[in-house]
């Protein structure tokens, strides 16, 4: 049953842009999607109109969509079934022939055929749009062949010509590098230029998105309520390919209401200094006098991988634990100095420290290796937050969730064994698919399981996989 307008909320707030350029965007709840190119301006708008509609089948409900294209802007419901409605649509005229503007068929947000359409209005009735008549009711009609007047010879010898401000000379679109990879790559390098592969354009797109600066900081928090599902080294890797790609200051926080491991798997400085001396020297960090280079004395900095690791408590008899409060002051502090932070957690979700770093989350990150009760763990947390609503269910809805292949160092060289893990993987991340925003599969390399975590360790494959989960994170912010 199609819903009443008035039915269907406002949120998420959803933006669908398509430029004169060829390029397209759908934003959702502040997260950019890049749509899918196309020959025709109408093919791009059906691709962003597509990215909508799986919105809708994701809620389960219509959604509305505020539209901005080339001929005009307005709103729509769109239905999980791809059926749409309109709710408004104003002409973009001065750039449309009268006769397109009684065509509105072409734009992404008119309706099939010339119907009556609301339009907003102030005090004054809309008299700008030609081929509109404006009504007593605030709405305007599109007018057809038998009610339109026969133009005027002054209005049949308006000046068609179109302004300077709408022409320009310069070249938007991005030049195509040869290809540097491969067999392509080879042949390049001998002379003869071949275009890269649709590997390598992917791969340098991923390559794009993580290299992107935002504005403000960013805090990533990377969570499963079970213990040995690769939790901390997510939070390396990631931390390493975005501070490495993107050069933006990224700080990796341990915020294990118990003895985390982060500090076990990275370098340790030439101090001892943990979160809670961070704590304790808050009041001087945040002066307007301390210089940015005295946060060196509290974190730990990762000569290879470019970033810093702010180690959890170490104390031995383990009497502290983390107040909301205490991690409201360190994330304060460390968004001061840093434009990136991401937080390793705890398996506790009723913890203090777990719940209100979740309030200062902007993108969730959920890691398991391919094992049912870890897998089952990383469902039930992101079911606990999408129980919450609000906040915490949208981080739930836009999560990454990051399957990696679990198997015995000892049985890796096994055919058998790695077809089983792939497998397992496969049908786990098929499982979480469609209730999160991203999936990424990660194969198994020995160089994560024991010891410091190096980017440079890994095999080839595990670097790409792992620049395919940074950047599924990245277009998040």
């Amino acid at each position: 049953m199609v819903p009443n307008q008035t039915d269907v909320p406002a949120f998420p707030k959803i933006n669908a842009i398509v430029r004169a350029n060829g390029t397209a965007e759908v934003v959702v709840a502040g997260n950019s999607r890049n749509v899918k190119a196309a020959e025709s301006l109408q093919q791009l708008r059906d691709n962003a109109l597509s990215l909508v509609v799986r919105e809708a089948e994701t809620l389960n409900r219509a959604v509305r969509v505020q539209v901005d294209d080339p001929e005009g802007q307005g709103e729509l419901i769109v239905n999980p079934d791809g059926t749409k409605e309109s709710v408004s649509y104003i002409a973009k005229a001065s750039r449309r022939r009268v006769a397109d503007a009684l065509t509105p068929t072409a734009s992404l947000s008119a309706p099939a055929v010339a119907e009556s359409i609301p339009v907003p209005i102030n005090d004054e009735p809309i008299t700008d749009v030609p081929g509109t008549v404006p009504l007593a009711t605030g709405t305007s009609m599109a007018l057809t062949s038998e009610t339109t007047s026969t133009p005027t010879p002054e209005a049949q010898e308006a000046p068609t010509r179109r302004s300077l401000k709408e022409t320009s000379f310069l070249v938007s679109a991005p030049v195509l590098e040869p290809a540097t990879k491969g067999w392509r790559g080879a042949l390049t390098r001998l002379g003869f230029r071949m275009d890269p592969s649709e590997e390598e354009m992917a791969e340098r797109e991923d390559i794009r998105t993580v290299s992107q600066h935002w504005p403000g900081p960013r805090t990533v928090a990377v969570v499963n309520r079970k213990g040995g599902a690769n939790k901390t080294p997510t939070v390396v890797m990631l931390s390493a390919i975005l501070a490495r790609y993107s050069g933006a200051a990224t700080c990796a926080w341990d915020n294990n209401e118990s003895q985390g491991t982060l500090g076990w798997r990275t370098e340790k400085g030439s101090h001892d200094k943990s979160v809670l001396d961070l704590i304790d020297s808050s009041q001087t960090l945040l002066s307007p006098s301390t210089n940015a280079a005295e946060i060196a004395n509290f974190v730990h900095h990762q000569t290879a991988d470019k970033f810093d690791v702010l180690r959890s408590d170490e104390n031995e008899e383990g009497d502290h634990e983390v107040t909301a409060e205490e991690v409201d002051i360190a994330h304060q502090v460390l968004t001061r100095y840093y434009r990136l932070v991401i937080m390793d957690s705890g398996n506790t979700a009723r913890a203090a420290n777990w719940r209100r770093m979740i309030d200062h989350t902007d993108q969730l990150v959920v890691p398991v290796t391919a094992i049912e009760d870890r897998a089952e763990a990383a469902r039930l947390t992101l079911q606990t937050l999408e129980s919450r609503g609000g906040h915490d269910a949208e981080l739930a809805r836009n999560a990454v969730v990051i399957v990696s292949e679990s198997t015995d160092a000892k049985r890796a060289m096994s055919g058998d064994a790695l077809k089983r893990a792939k497998d397992e993987a496969q049908r786990i991340a098929d499982g979480f698919a469609p209730y999160v925003r991203a999936v990424v599969r990660i194969p198994y390399d020995p160089a994560l399981v024991n010891g410091p975590i190096r980017y440079e360790a890994l095999q080839p494959a595990t670097q790409r996989a792992w620049l395919a989960a940074a950047a599924a994170v990245a277009s998040g912010f």
